[in-house]
């Protein structure tokens, strides 16, 4: 059975005809979706002692980017609220940073973009077996938690976003580790430019050391949590809930 035909047939309990958030492969693992699950969490927790927390993934020159850097996933929510926003420059967007900090804060696109910002040539690898290489800018994500004070019980960072498969919000997760690494921003240019609608305006993840399906697009609020029982099904991110994508997709 072909990737894409497995996958339509995951997607079967979401919804008919709906975009996809993700990469368009998906392996249908059967019975050893267990062992691999657990395999998932021991390459976690290796990765986590044997490297370096502060490690960097490989960053490369301008003359290294591809001539195309092609859009993954959904190319646009495709909602009421998201078209207005878009509609008007996302001048009344704003970015709400809550749960447990100590000062909930909202940041509008032109805060955003006066701050500090990491400017990163990197590879972005998808799990269908594709990659391009991208020059991507934005604020330090780890910045903006440290402004909103992230409280000691806070394990994980949710990352609520405007798009929606089948009437379920999008939404995915890191844990702090990862949150406050040096490369991991909330990336506002690509290649120099604003980001277009179909890389996630007006603003997404950049988690470099992990797969692109855990770069979320359209990130709306971005929330500090104890644990990821009870957000979506518990498995940390939209794909993880209902495909079965492993959460912790470290390269």
């Amino acid at each position: 059975m072909s990737a894409v035909l497995t996958r339509r047939r995951a997607l079967l309990g979401i919804g008919a005809g709906t975009l996809l958030s993700a990469c368009d492969r998906v392996q249908d693992f059967g019975p050893a979706r267990r062992i691999l699950d657990s395999g998932d969490a021991i390459s976690h927790g290796l990765q986590r002692a044997l490297i370096d927390r502060a490690a960097l993934a490989p960053e490369y020159r301008v003359d290294q980017m591809s001539p195309v850097f092609r859009t993954n996933g959904n190319a646009n929510p495709n909602t009421p609220a998201y078209g207005a926003l878009a509609a008007n420059g996302f001048a009344d967007w704003r970015l709400a940073i809550g749960g447990l900090v100590a000062r909930p804060l909202q940041f509008s696109l032109a805060q955003l973009r006066s701050m500090p910002q990491r400017r990163q040539i990197t590879r972005h690898d998808c799990v269908e077996g594709w990659s391009a290489i991208g020059q991507w800018q934005g604020p330090l994500l780890g910045s903006l938690l440290k402004l909103a004070g992230v409280q000691s019980a806070a394990r994980y960072v949710v990352f609520h976003c405007a798009d929606q498969i089948g009437g379920a919000p999008y939404y995915e997760s890191i844990d702090l580790i990862d949150a406050f690494h040096p490369q991991t921003i909330m990336a506002l240019f690509l290649n120099g430019r604003p980001l277009d609608i179909g890389h996630g305006a007006p603003t997404r993840l950049r988690v470099e050391r992990q797969l692109g399906y855990k770069q979320a697009k359209y990130v709306m609020g971005i929330e500090a949590v104890p644990s990821l029982a009870g957000i979506g099904k518990g498995k940390g991110g939209f794909w993880e809930d209902n495909v079965d994508y492993d959460w912790y997709a470290g390269i």
